[in-house]
């Protein structure tokens, strides 16, 4: 028979566990990437003005 030391053992990890990679920006480019996302929130936010209020997505 299988010992108590062999029915409960710790669960093993599920979670791959990987190197992390980080990126420097310059000052200019993270001034670019907000600005880029600035026009996107714009261009959602017009988008939606225009949209029927009464047509709800599902």
């Amino acid at each position: 028979m299988n010992g108590v030391g062999d029915r409960y053992k710790p669960q093993k990890r599920t979670r791959k566990t990987g190197t992390v990679k980080r990126v420097a920006l310059s000052d200019d480019a993270k001034r670019a990437y907000e600005a880029l996302l600035e026009t996107r929130a714009e261009k959602e936010k017009a988008y939606g003005r225009h949209l029927d209020p009464n047509n709800k997505t599902r």
